[in-house]
Formats: structure tokens, C-alpha cells, sequence
């Protein structure tokens, strides 16, 4: 079969390798029909989340039909449409059976003390081959894997494979509730559903901050008031439109990689972003290959600390690999912040979230700006790591 594979930092490629097979009663394979690019990939491209074995299958975002089952799945059987969730949990131990599957106790080879484990990912998660390919194994299959309900597009599921249930947790994580005011940092795809879930658990003002045109754009249909950091000061801005204060809780969707204006406005503390050596951006390098980081800036949780108001609360979703060190504990802690974070509990949320999609409550198909071919995989993950005018969430169209 064909499959993105991951060689090295900077190199990832369409290869052939051997279809999977089932190797635990409790698996499953999958025929996959969508599967999906994230921002979390490119940090595995890029190497900002380290530690990737050669050979291993990238992606973690699929929807499929059930071609065979292990004889310990019961309740599934070959024909069922299914969302595959990202991360990945036995379902019986107490950490999942309390809701916090990604910090399962089985799932993740190296122990319980290893933390999450998800398809496509780092040596330190398994690894598990992940979803960008034309069939999966899927462990754990009773828990990781969720029915489609009936009439519903892969289009409408595949975004609830990682995407919509990972924005959810951030709004869950920062406590949003009735009438708050919410900051999203990023108007990525994350950020773009982190809005939706800010407005559904209650929030009366959503502001979020990026630098893109078509996503500050596309934020600007759910009604967030949008703020373009290449040309205002996000953190005066922030406190001019909440009366001096800050809002009362922050989403941060974006993560280690956060870009630095490109015009270097001012920061709440009226520095020049770019002047500042540890905030220097991820770029693309000049023939067009993706970008390979050098230091890794500390943009995002430095706005999420100054935008929040005292005694507010900061939810993080966006990825900060191990070993990094610059979070502003001195300012949060100065202004009694909470901050919670961590990886997205998706089982715990991905069936509910499908029946919102079914029902009409979100619909996703307005996030999806591309649709690619696999044979087309690799010019996407170059065009997406260069950020470009318009593009926001690819699907891979696999079957």
C-alpha cells in the first residue's frame, strides 16, 4: 500500500510498504477513505517535537471502513464506518475509565509513566503507525474507534477525528463559562473550532489573534472579534476592548511555533517582537523545503499571560515538546493564573462531538480548504508549513 512514511527531519516521502496486519486480539484494521494533514505533523517534520524513527507512517486523523477484526473486538464488525480517534486508549484501566485517556496506563508500550500515545508519532509514543496511508491497524479498536452515524460525509467526520475534539478540551481546559470572554491564539483549524467551542460552552466575546488574512477571515464568520497582530498590538488591543482588564480566559491553539509579526509591532510590555533573539519565526528555507527549527520561540504563552485578566484561567493545546522551558511562570504567577494543559482526551469527546456534526449544531466542511490526492501529500505538507493565503486544513482524499 501507499503511505507517507517519515526518514528524517525535513524528509518525509509517499513510499510503498507492506500492508498491516492484525498482531493483538483487541485490533483492528482499517480501509481508510479520509485522512488529514495537522499542524502537529509538521511539528514532527520539522523536528520541534523530536525523537521520530525512520520508517514510521505519519498522521494521526482518519475515517475508514473496518476490514477485519481481532477476535476480542466485539461490537465491530467488516463494513462498519468508523472516526478513528488520535490518541489512543485501552479503555480499562483507571486512567481511561475516569476519562483521561490520553495518559492511558496500557496503551503506550513504554510503560505507564510514558504519557500519551498516538498514531504517527515519536519513539516515546510507541510508535504506532499512523493514518495517512491506505489501510491502518488500529489497537485498542473497541475505544479507538468510533461509528459514523448514518447519512454523515467523511467530510463531516474527518475533522472529528483529532481536530474539533482537541479545540473542545482547550475551551473545557480553560474553564469557559457562561458570558466570558474568550482569547484564541491562532486562526488555524484548532483555532477555527476552538472558537465554535468557546460560543458553545457559553462564551459571550470571542477575540482571536492571527496573521493571516483568510483565517482572521474565516474567524470573522462565527462572529470573533479578530485581531491581525501583523498590524495592531494584540495585547493593547486586547485590554482596550476589555476596559483595561483582559479577558477572562485564553485558548492557545498555536503552540511552540508561534510566527512573530511580520512588522514587529509592539508586545503588551511595548517590546519589538523582533528584536528579541529567542522569538525569531519558523520560515520556510528558500527552495521551498520545510522548515528544520533552530530555537524554539515562546510567543504564544508570553500573549496568553499578558491578555488574561488576574485570576484568570489559560488553556493550552498548542504542542510544546519535551525540554521546553519557557513558559512566564513569574507573571503567571503574579497575577494567581490557572493554567491548565495537555493532550486531547478524544474518546472522551469524539461521540458526542459526531452527534453535535449529525445534528447541524457545527458544521466543519467550511475548515476544509483543500483536497488532495496522497500522490499529492508531500507538496501539501510544503505548502502548508509556508502558512499560504487560504490554506487552513487539508484532507487527503484515500479512498
Amino acid at each position: 500500500m501507499k503511505a507517507v512514511v517519515w526518514h528524517d527531519v525535513g524528509d518525509i516521502r509517499l513510499d510503498e510498504v507492506p500492508d498491516p496486519k492484525i498482531l493483538e486480539p483487541s485490533d483492528a484494521i482499517i480501509r481508510i477513505t479520509r485522512s488529514a494533514i495537522c499542524g502537529t505533523d509538521l511539528h514532527l517534520v520539522r523536528g520541534t517535537m523530536p525523537g521520530m524513527v525512520p520508517g514510521t507512517i505519519v498522521g494521526h486523523e482518519a475515517v475508514g471502513v473496518v476490514e477485519e477484526v481481532g477476535p476480542a473486538v466485539r461490537g465491530l464488525t467488516p463494513g462498519d464506518r468508523v472516526v478513528v480517534t488520535s490518541t489512543i486508549g485501552c479503555g480499562t484501566c483507571s486512567y481511561c475509565r475516569a476519562g483521561y485517556y490520553a495518559q492511558c496506563d496500557t496503551a503506550n508500550p513504554h510503560g505507564p509513566g510514558a504519557g500519551t500515545s498516538f498514531f504517527g508519532g515519536p519513539e516515546t509514543t510507541g510508535p504506532v503507525d499512523g493514518l495517512q496511508a491506505e489501510y491502518a491497524r488500529i489497537p485498542f479498536a473497541m475505544t479507538t474507534l468510533v461509528p459514523v452515524p448514518d447519512g454523515m460525509s467523511d467530510d463531516d467526520a474527518i475533522l472529528v477525528s483529532d481536530i474539533f475534539p482537541t479545540a473542545w478540551f482547550g475551551a473545557r481546559l480553560a474553564e469557559v463559562g457562561t458570558g466570558d470572554s474568550v482569547l484564541v491564539l491562532g486562526a488555524g483549524a484548532v483555532g477555527q473550532f476552538a472558537i465554535a467551542s468557546a460560543k458553545r460552552q457559553g462564551a459571550g466575546r470571542v477575540f482571536v489573534v492571527d496573521g493571516i488574512a483568510s483565517r482572521l477571515n474565516l474567524a470573522r464568520g462565527q462572529n470573533a472579534e479578530t485581531i491581525d497582530f501583523n498590524a495592531e498590538d494584540p495585547i493593547a488591543l486586547v485590554k482596550e476592548l476589555t476596559g483595561g482588564i483582559g479577558v477572562d480566559r485564553v485558548i492557545d491553539a498555536v503552540g511552540v511555533d508561534a510566527q512573530r509579526p511580520a512588522r514587529g509591532p509592539a508586545s503588551g510590555q511595548g517590546k519589538d517582537l523582533e528584536s528579541e533573539q529567542e522569538l525569531a519565526a519558523p520560515e520556510s528555507a528558500p527552495d521551498g523545503d520545510l522548515w528544520v527549527p533552530g530555537e524554539a520561540p515562546s510567543l504564544a504563552a508570553r500573549w496568553a499571560v499578558e491578555a488574561v485578566a488576574k485570576a484568570g484561567t489559560i488553556g493550552v493545546i498548542g504542542v510544546y515538546p519535551p525540554g521546553f522551558d519557557r513558559f512566564p511562570f513569574g507573571a503567571a504567577m503574579n497575577k494567581n493564573l490557572t493554567v491548565h494543559m495537555g493532550n486531547c482526551n478524544h474518546r472522551r469527546y469524539v461521540p458526542k462531538l459526531l452527534q453535535l456534526v449529525a445534528s447541524g449544531g457545527v458544521d466543519p466542511k467550511p475548515f476544509i480548504t483543500q483536497h488532495e490526492k496522497p500522490a499529492s501529500a508531500i507538496d501539501a505538507y510544503k505548502t502548508f508549513d509556508r502558512r499560504e493565503e487560504g490554506w487552513l486544513k487539508t484532507v487527503l482524499d484515500v479512498g
